[in-house]
């Protein structure tokens, strides 16, 4: 009785959850605790400035998403100007299926992240419920660099995302959220090269030169 009167607590305040077999997990308000000290984490510190620049250029919310413990997480966000808002916010975690950045994850990382069982939870009318298109959306991802969602995880809401990596894998997405009339005027395309261009940058800091030989060389 003390430990179900103590889980109640924590799944009111976000700190646990349950998921469609009533099983506790991690919920994200325990997330973003975790995320108070992100400066510590060097993808997010390398993106911050990135983030900020894409949203004032676009005008739309910019985002940077990450596997972080099997769950794709947002790791940092800077708003645009746009008059929707409903990008997901800093330690929120995201579906893998419904996301531009979770086909990014199944492309680029698919050992990873985990779709959570066999059955595709549809969100709205547009959610991919099967594998097979699912697969078909992954593979197209991978082919062309970027992903996106058309209103499949949340109605009027479409996200062009690309992924950031390092070592050829990935360490996370940056993803720009907006109306879907707003991403239609602005060109996927034009947003995914702005994006694109964006994580090199950030793939650029990421890279760790290679610690020299100490083992001396003896003479010829």
């Amino acid at each position: 009785a003390n430990v179900h009167r103590l889980l109640s607590t924590l799944l009111q305040r976000g700190l646990v959850e349950q998921d469609d077999r009533r099983r506790y997990q991690p919920g994200s308000a325990l997330v973003a605790l975790g995320l108070q000290r992100l400066d510590r984490d060097p993808v997010t510190a390398a993106a911050r400035g990135e983030l900020l620049a894409a949203a004032e250029a676009l005008g739309e919310t910019v985002f940077l998403a990450g596997p972080r413990g099997g769950p794709l997480v947002v790791l940092d966000t800077a708003e645009g100007t746009g008059v929707l808002r409903a990008a997901p916010r800093s330690g929120e975690t995201v579906p893998i299926h419904a996301t531009a950045v979770g086909k990014l994850a199944l492309a680029h990382a698919p050992d990873i992240v985990a779709l959570g069982g066999s059955e595709l939870r549809a969100f709205t009318a547009t959610t991919a419920t099967s594998h097979a298109d699912l697969d078909a959306e992954v593979r197209r991802a991978a082919l062309r660099g970027w992903a996106e969602n058309r209103e499949e995880w949340i109605p009027g809401l479409s996200v062009v995302a690309v992924p950031v990596l390092r070592a050829q894998r990935l360490v996370g997405a940056l993803a720009l959220a907006a109306a879907t009339v707003r991403i239609e005027a602005l060109g996927r395309l034009h947003v995914a090269n702005r994006l694109q261009a964006a994580a090199r940058r950030i793939e650029s800091k990421l890279v760790t030169p290679s610690p020299r030989d100490p083992t001396p060389r003896s003479a010829a």
